[in-house]
């Protein structure tokens, strides 16, 4: 199981890549195709509300098909639609190559989960899982540094070429790994798909978990899009200077990807979600103070750590909502999580013409405080409640 773990990562980390490659390059596409900064920022809505919109039925696919198959094909027409990103003459061309990497991006990264929930057992889990989001924060990680790098030196069209090659490069690797990988699969059968769904729901948890994931994202992720608009503001246009403090998030991440096997025995996870939210508050009240770049750096390393001690124990718990339609329940964290995302630069970009920035990121930094105290006090095994009554 260890090898096909590692080439399940592998995939995982080249998808990504394209998770936040267009952040730190905004302001070069909106001059390059001659369109406002806010407009540009779109690009990660584009992204996510498709990835979020198209779960629902690719979580019934993978519960009714092979799931090593269904991330194959997605990857493969997420890499041909990014490198369309790269040579689109318009916006509109680019927003709608976008649209279709979304879409297929949301059959990777989500189906591996559920691939890891039915081989690994639950006490394993965390820990398997933590291998994955090592990979998706190394991946976050260099995909924005990448981006940056790249941009300043042979402009914002190469960062899709580059990310898109890696992607056919980890495809060709894919491709013969996993048709060793035996999977159980079962008939198409759309009578499955209500009754599925209705079974996720139906867990008083489930309620707890998605709304979670979506806050998380609207008032964490949302503001992603402006950093380097901030950072233009202050003084500071390059993107590669963008692209390093965007990275930090994923150096938190891929730290406590490591770190995870240890955290966990120690803290446990009532803790861990407790201490996740202070930090993810913490860091988005750092963030509207407007730091010199180093130091929001280093915060978003820690908002990375933070964040990940927080989600990755509500995706444990989304894990188990509905074992026998594990794909449907890992889809619809992604879901809502996703539809966060595409939510959250609409929510900041409103904020930023009405209110203020700032203001937006105080009050984003008290849901998701509120969100760990919420996610520390519901989440818990039936062992933790029977001991607590």
């Amino acid at each position: 199981m260890t090898r096909t773990l590692n080439l399940i990562a592998f995939v995982v980390f080249a998808s990504a890549l394209f998770m936040r490659s267009t952040d730190p390059v905004i302001p070069q596409i909106a001059v390059g195709l001659n369109v406002e900064p806010a407009t540009a920022a779109l690009l990660s809505t584009a992204y996510t509300l498709p990835y979020a919109l198209v779960q629902p039925l690719l979580g019934a696919l993978a519960d009714m098909f092979s799931k090593a198959r269904l991330m194959l094909l997605s990857l493969f027409i997420l890499v041909a639609a990014t490198l369309v990103c790269g040579l689109a003459p318009s916006f509109e061309i680019l927003s709608a190559a976008r649209v279709v990497a979304g879409l297929a991006a949301g059959g990777v990264i989500p189906i591996s989960f559920a691939l890891v929930g039915d081989k690994i057992p639950i006490a394993d889990r965390q820990v398997a899982m933590g291998r994955l989001l090592f990979a998706i924060m190394t991946g976050n990680l260099l995909g924005a540094t990448l981006a940056g790098v790249v941009s300043d030196l042979v402009g914002w069209r190469g960062v899709f070429f580059a990310i898109g090659g890696f992607g056919a490069v980890a495809l060709a690797a894919a491709v013969p790994g996993f048709r060793k990988f035996t999977e159980a699969t079962r008939r198409f059968d759309l009578s499955t798909l209500v009754p599925n769904y209705l079974a996720i729901f139906r867990n008083p948890l489930a309620k707890i978990c998605f709304g979670a994931v979506f806050l998380e994202a609207v008032f964490m992720y949302g503001c992603f899009p402006y950093i380097a608009t901030m950072l233009q503001q202050a003084g500071e246009t390059r993107a590669s200077i963008a692209g390093v403090v965007i990275a930090g998030f994923g150096i938190g991440g891929a730290f406590y990807g490591v770190t995870v096997s240890r955290l966990l025995p120690w803290l446990g996870e009532t803790r861990m979600m407790r201490i996740g939210g202070l930090a993810l508050g913490f860091c988005m009240v750092v963030i509207a103070a407007r730091a010199p770049w180093p130091v929001e750096f280093a915060n978003f390393a820690l908002l990375g750590f933070g964040f990940y001690m927080l989600h990755a124990v509500i995706q444990i718990y989304a894990s188990e909502l509905a074992p026998a339609a594990r794909g449907s329940a890992m889809a619809l964290h992604s879901f809502f999580f996703f539809l966060g995302q595409a939510a959250g630069p609409v929510v900041y970009g409103a904020g930023l013409t009405t209110i203020g920035l700032s203001p937006v990121l105080v009050s984003g930094g008290a849901v998701l405080l509120g969100v760990g105290l919420v996610c520390a006090h519901y989440l818990r095994r039936p062992s933790e409640i029977a001991a607590a009554v």
